[in-house]
């Protein structure tokens, strides 16, 4: 089931008016989220790493209509600062997708220790700042 279909599905999954922040949602399965939940009727903000890339990504789904209500957030997920800057732009959500992940396809036994702490910081780190602010 790829987003075309839900876009044009009836289904309600009760969005409308909520505020929902997508983390690394600039391509990729964060972007088909964001689409999804903005054609839902959320105010979505995206997120990435650039404001190069955050604004093709706002652009892309205000282009889906006149009701659409999306914003961008430039913030890097590698340190705390990442989710400072979510959070200053952006104190309370209704919906928090933490879906901001990286990798590198590399033999297990090469991976230098570098490497592990910058995934944890990112894929693990990165979603427990989020949530452990917008949770209570």
């Amino acid at each position: 089931m790829g987003v075309g279909y839900l876009l044009e599905d009836t289904l309600d999954l009760r969005l409308t008016d909520k505020i929902v922040l997508v983390t690394g949602s600039t391509a990729g399965i964060g972007f088909a989220i964001a689409r999804a939940v903005a054609a839902e009727g959320a105010h979505v903000y995206v997120n990435g790493r650039t404001q190069q890339r955050v604004d093709a990504a706002v652009e892309a789904i205000r282009s889906l209509g006149a009701t659409i209500k999306v914003d961008g957030i430039v913030a890097d997920f590698s340190g705390a600062s990442g989710a400072e800057t979510a959070i200053a732009k952006l104190p309370a959500v209704d919906v928090l997708v933490n879906n901001v992940g990286i990798f590198e396809p590399k033999p297990f036994a090469e991976i230098p220790d570098a490497d592990w702490y910058r995934f944890f910081e990112i894929n693990v780190m990165s979603g427990v700042r989020l949530a452990r602010h917008y949770l209570p």
